[in-house]
C-alpha cells in the first residue's frame, strides 16, 4: 500500500464538501485567487470588493466578491502547498464556484526563464500527495486549460511560455538530483499546488486555470533568489491587471 493505489473511485467519501458547505444564492461562478498576501492587498487596492463570507483552515480566510467590466468575480487568498489549496478549493465549489484562475510564483528550472516571466504549466508533475487521492496514478496531470489561457493571453498581448511544471509538497527537499531528474524530463519550474488544483478540478468537473510568474531560479544546483519576496510593485499591479481582464474572459 503506498500513496500511488490511494485513489478510489468506488467507495463514497466519508465526508463530502457539500456537508460543511451549501450552495449560496448569487455566489460567484468565477474566481481568482492567489498565494500571497502583498498580492492579495494589492488585488483588494485594485477593486470594490465586499466580503461575502469566509473559509476556515487555521484561520479565517475571507472570501470577497466585486465587479470587474460588467462580471461579477470571486476572490480569496489561499493556502500555499497542495492540500490547503485543494481543500479550500473543494469547498468553493460546493459554494457554487466553477472556474478558477490561480496565479503565483514558482522557481525557475532554466536560467534562461528570467525574472517576472509569465508561464502557463500544460502539465505538472505529480511530486506531492493530493492529486493521488483524485486521479488514477502516473506521472503526470495534465492541463486541458492551458490552451485556452494562452489564446487569451494572446488576445490580451501578454507574452507568455507554455510550459511543464514540477509540483513538490517539500520544497526544503528540492535536492540538486531531483531538479535534475524534473528538468530532464521537461519541466521548467517548480511550485506546490499545481497538479493538486488540476486534480480536484478534473475529479469535482470545475474548470482550473493557472498562470505563474518566474522568481527565484534553482537551474545549476544553487538558489538564486530573484525577485522573490521582493516583486517591484508595478510588477504587481500588471499581473493583477492581467489576471483581471483574463478571468473576465473564462
Amino acid at each position: 500500500m503506498s500513496i500511488i493505489t490511494s485513489f478510489d473511485a468506488e467507495s463514497p467519501a466519508i465526508i463530502d464538501p457539500q456537508q460543511v458547505y451549501s450552495p449560496v444564492p448569487g455566489f460567484p461562478e468565477t474566481f481568482v485567487v492567489v498565494f500571497s498576501q502583498k498580492m492579495a492587498d494589492t488585488l483588494l487596492g485594485t477593486v470594490e470588493a465586499e466580503q461575502i463570507g469566509q473559509l476556515t483552515a487555521g484561520r479565517a480566510i475571507p472570501l470577497y466578491a466585486f465587479e470587474y467590466a460588467g462580471r461579477k468575480i470571486g476572490f480569496y487568498n489561499t493556502l500555499l502547498g497542495g492540500a490547503g489549496a485543494a481543500a479550500l478549493l473543494e469547498e468553493t465549489i460546493a459554494m457554487g464556484g466553477r472556474k478558477f484562475l490561480y496565479f503565483g510564483s514558482c522557481g525557475s528550472l532554466d536560467k534562461s526563464v528570467t525574472a517576472g516571466q509569465l508561464l502557463i504549466p500544460q502539465a505538472a508533475y505529480r511530486d506531492e500527495g493530493v492529486s493521488y487521492h483524485y486521479l488514477p496514478a502516473s506521472d503526470w496531470v495534465d492541463i486541458p486549460t492551458a490552451s485556452r489561457l494562452a489564446g487569451i493571453f494572446e488576445e490580451l498581448h501578454l507574452p507568455c511560455k507554455l510550459v511543464k511544471t514540477w509540483t513538490t509538497d517539500s520544497f526544503y527537499r528540492e535536492t540538486q538530483k531531483n531538479a535534475a531528474l524534473r528538468r530532464d524530463a521537461g519541466c521548467a519550474c517548480v511550485e506546490m499546488e499545481c497538479a493538486s488544483v488540476m486534480a480536484v478540478g478534473a475529479f469535482r468537473h470545475a474548470e482550473i486555470y493557472q498562470f505563474l510568474w518566474a522568481a527565484d531560479c534553482l537551474d545549476g544546483g544553487t538558489w538564486d533568489e530573484r525577485i522573490l519576496g521582493r516583486m517591484p510593485g508595478d510588477m504587481r499591479s500588471r499581473i493583477i491587471k492581467a489576471a483581471l481582464e483574463t478571468a473576465v474572459r473564462l
